[in-house]
This record gives C-alpha cells, sequence and structure tokens, in this order.
C-alpha cells in the first residue's frame, strides 16, 4: 500500500545569520520565553520528577525465541584507545562495551551493576520496548544508584542495528555505550562477513572530563575549553548543516582505536560484508567512505530501504547505516570524517596483501557523492500503513549558545508543555529548526516516517529548515522526544510525548 507523501518534507524557512541566533536566540531571550534560563537555572541530569513509575509488564519470548541474559557492570575504566590510555567509565571494562546479541522476538533480560560514582541509566536506542525499560530517570524509573543493581527486561520486535547508552547527563559522552544487534530470522542473507563499526568523538580522561565541557559550555561563553566546531573543512562547497557542533575533540575512533593503530577488519577478495555503522558521538556529524569501494545502504536506523549505492553517506548521532559492500583486493580505509571538525576515525579493511595506508589518508569516494536520509525510499516491508493523520503537533527547535540554553516549543525542558496524543492515533510531528546548527531528533519508543516513507527514529534536521514526520500512536507511556546532541539535550532540547488516559 503506498504511503501518502507529504509535500512539505523539506521546506525552507526563513534564514537568519549566525550572529543573530547567537545575540537574539531567535528572539527567544528577547522576549522572555527563555526568559530566566541562565546557566545556573538549566536542567540537570535528572529528566523527570517522578516518584511512581510504570509497572514492568509480564513477558515471555515470542514462539521459538529466547531469553537473552547478561549483566552490565558500569564502572570506571583504564583503557587503551590505540596508543592514548584515558581514565573514563565503561561497561565491563571495554571501549565500545560488550556486543548484545539477539534475535527479533527474544526476550532480553538485562542486570545493570552499577559502580559508577553516580547514578545511571540504560536507553535502548531505537527499540520500540514498553515504556518501564526506557531508562530515562525520573520519568520511566528511578536512577541507578552507585552500588546498586537494577534489571531491565523487555522483548525485541524488531531486527536491525540498535545501541545502548546512558540517560542521564553527558554520560554517553564517556565510554559507555555498545552495539546491540537484532537478527532476523527471515534474513535472506546476501553477504558473506559482517562488521559492526561504532563511530565515537572521544575527549574523556584527555585533561576535560564531559562534565567539564558541559560547565565551561554553560559559563556563559557558549563554547568548552577547546573551541567551537566550526564550519565545515571537507572541500564540498556549501556545508549543508550549519555549525558543526559545540565541542573540539582530540580524538575520533573506530571500536575504540584512534587512527594511528585502527582496528582491521579481515576477509577476502570478492566477498560481500555488511557493516552496520553506528554514530555512539555526542557531537559530531560524520562523512563515512571506504577507499576503492561504492557502498550499498540497505537499512537505516534497523529498517530496510531501497538499496542504492553511493560513495558515501552522512550519519549524524544517534543514526544507524547498514550498507553491503563487495571487496577488491588489497588493504582499504573506512574513514569517518567529523562534519566541520579537524581529524578523522579510522579503521582498515584487508582482503589481500599490501602496506596500511596512513593515519590521515583521505579516500576520493569522501569528496564524491554522498548520501543522507532524505535520499532514501523505503523496502515494501518497512512501509507505515496508509492512512490519514489524526492529529499534529509543532515541535519548534530553538536556543542559542550564551547563555547556552536550548529549547523545544519555548522553553527548556521541564519547562515546556509536553506533547499528547491518544492510542492508536496516527500523530504528524511537525518539526521546525530555528537555529544555525543541525539537530538529530530522536523518538523513544517509536519510530517515525520521513515524507518518502523511510522508518527511523533518529532523523537529522538541517539549520532553518522544517520537515514533517508520522508516528503510528502504538505504545503507550510517556516518551522523551530530544536532540541527540548530548549537551544539548542536557542544556534543555527536549520535550515529553505522553499518552492521554
Amino acid at each position: 500500500m503506498a504511503y501518502v507523501h507529504l509535500a512539505e518534507q523539506r521546506t525552507p524557512m526563513t534564514r537568519f545569520t549566525r550572529r543573530q541566533v547567537v545575540l537574539g536566540g531567535l528572539g527567544l531571550a528577547g522576549t522572555g520565553l527563555l526568559g530566566g534560563c541562565s546557566p545556573a537555572s538549566a536542567p540537570g541530569p535528572a529528566h523527570g520528577t517522578r516518584t511512581s513509575f510504570p509497572a514492568q509488564p509480564a513477558l515471555s519470548p515470542a514462539p521459538g525465541r529466547t531469553v537473552v541474559e547478561k549483566t552490565l557492570t558500569a564502572g570506571r575504566a583504564t583503557v587503551d584507545l590505540g596508543g592514548p590510555r584515558v581514565e573514563t567509565w565503561a561497561y565491563d571494562q571495554l571501549i565500545p562495551g560488550p556486543e548484545l546479541r539477539a534475535t527479533a522476538g527474544d526476550l532480553l533480560r538485562i542486570t545493570v551493576d552499577n559502580q559508577l560514582p553516580a547514578d545511571t541509566t540504560i536507553h535502548w536506542h531505537g527499540i520500540a520496548l514498553h515504556n518501564a525499560a526506557d531508562g530515562v530517570p525520573g520519568m520511566t524509573q528511578a536512577p541507578i544508584t552507585p552500588g546498586s543493581r537494577y534489571e531491565y527486561e523487555f522483548l525485541v520486535p524488531d531486527p536491525g542495528t540498535y545501541f545502548f547508552h546512558p540517560h542521564v547527563g553527558a554520560q554517553l559522552d564517556r565510554g559507555l555505550y555498545a552495539p546491540l544487534i537484532v537478527d532476523d530470522p527471515a534474513e535472506p542473507g546476501g553477504y558473506d562477513a559482517e562488521w559492526v563499526v561504532v563511530l565515537d568523538d572521544w575527549v574523556d580522561g584527555t585533561g576535560r572530563t564531559p562534565d567539564d565541557v558541559f560547565a565551561a559550555l554553560t559559563a556563559g561563553n557558549g563554547s568548552d575549553s577547546g573551541g567551537m566546531g566550526g564550519m565545515d573543512h571537507s572541500g564540498m562547497g556549501d556545508p549543508p548543516f550549519g555549525n558543526a557542533g559545540d565541542v573540539t575533540y582530540p580524538h575520533f575512533l573506530i571500536n575504540g582505536r584512534v587512527p594511528a593503530t585502527p582496528e582491521t577488519f579481515q576477509a577476502k577478495p570478492g566477498q560481500r560484508v555488511r557493516l552496520r555503522v553506528i554514530n555512539a558521538a555526542s557531537d559530531t556529524i560524520f562523512t563515512v567512505a571506504l577507499g576503492g569501494h561504492r557502498l550499498t545502504v540497505t537499512h537505516s536506523d534497523g529498517f530496510g530501504v531501497e538499496p542504492v549505492e553511493t560513495d558515501a553517506f552522512y550519519i549524524g548521532m544517534g543514526e544507524r547505516y547498514d550498507v553491503i559492500v563487495a571487496l577488491g583486493d588489497g588493504v582499504f580505509p573506512l574513514v569517518a570524517v567529523p562534519f566541520g571538525k579537524d581529524g578523522q576515525a579510522l579503521a582498515l579493511l584487508r582482503s589481500g596483501s599490501g602496506p596500511a595506508p596512513g593515519a590521515s589518508v583521505r579516500p576520493s569516494e569522501v569528496d564524491g557523492q554522498i548520501l543522507q536520509a532524505s535520499d532514501l525510499r523505503p523496502a515494501q516491508s518497512a512501509r507505515l500503513p496508509q492512512r490519514q493523520p489524526d492529529a499534529s503537533v509543532q515541535v519548534q527547535l530553538s536556543g542559542q549558545m550564551s547563555p547556552y540554553v536550548w529549547a523545544i516549543n519555548g522553553a527548556p525542558f521541564g519547562r515546556n508543555t509536553p506533547l499528547e496524543v491518544s492510542a492508536g492515533q496516527r500523530l504528524q510531528l511537525r518539526v521546525s529548526n530555528r537555529t544555525m546548527m543541525t539537530h538529530p531528533v530522536h523518538v523513544h519508543g517509536h519510530t517515525f516516517a520521513l515524507a518518502s516513507g523511510v522508518r527511523k527514529d533518529t532523523v537529522l534536521v538541517r539549520p532553518m529548515e522544517a520537515i514533517t514526520l508520522e508516528l503510528q500512536a502504538d505504545n503507550p507511556g510517556e516518551w522523551m522526544i530530544h536532540c541527540h546532541n548530548i549537551y544539548h539535550a542536557e542544556a534543555g532540547m527536549m520535550i515529553a510525548l505522553g499518552y492521554r488516559g
């Protein structure tokens, strides 16, 4: 059944200069819509104030499926990034943390042992799970206090590439993240090997912590001690994403390694390899390319798309893409170039003999055809059924660098009015970005459809852009919608979506 194409998918809005945004907060500071929002009063790590939380339902695996059990220890760790040794926080002392693997329909029973010096939770990013397991402190659960344990139990209904991370403060910008791969029992195959690729921007233990970065941003000058990310350095001309980010990072990682000593994936010439690419970064959009190869994109945020070839693709914070590549013979660089920032992340794919390229190698594909989510079309199996929307809500993104306050619908989280929906409705989210930065908008507990019909849970919304998303309200509870730039979210760019009744 064809999906209704919405004409407003990419609607240009009035353009503002960066100076107008910074000095005027798009009018919010001057009109009082952000009035009184000083750094001292900006939202902190707690995302809600509930003292009672949704009950854990009784769950069983789907017929023929199983229970996957695992204990994760969140604690202090000294990790080797391939040269630099850093003190950080991690799951089971690993960067990234241990991969969790399940099959669609399995029941996951995950115990978190919190050995951190702070409260924490786990959010299962992209999974359409029940509300009690969503991992938002003060909204769906009490935080997991130091020295205590907490059990998450939930079904994984949809196959795909996902990941998990805390939903407390800027803890994601430490080492607390790991892949969650949900296999499809009806997977047709078509590839010989699989490589899970986790991208990150790294600052913890390099003389600053994420808490130091956030403190510097909120100190009043709108910059961390490393300075602003700045504009595009990629040579692509007019940058599609505006100002790239708020934080300067000393390292960019693939699977926990710096470019000087990259991870190497071994394969054979002629093999077809599936790359599951996860952007676990907190402040960085990447351009991903494999030297000497074209990539065939097959999935976005876990859902199938009509396969399309490209030289490279953009991936925002919280997004995931699956691609297939048919290998040549040799040693090839997989690069993730941070948009608007210096440096890059690097890994190697070795299918033959030959010297490894250097840490600063720049494949020509980085400057070739670069795919975005708006270029994709959904696989038929991934389309939402055709239906007219029952309700519509505004999600207006706004904010300013000094004071460092970011907002949705005119106020930071805790002061904005929660969105509402009724169970069974098709809800239209009219998202507008009133800033000069790109924001990856993430919706908990649901997927949404772009105007093309592509199903996602995280989407990049470019400067001064308006897009329309459609969400099927089939998962009752109270859920978060927020920017997946962790510093923007922590400074207020979040809003609740609650079910009536």
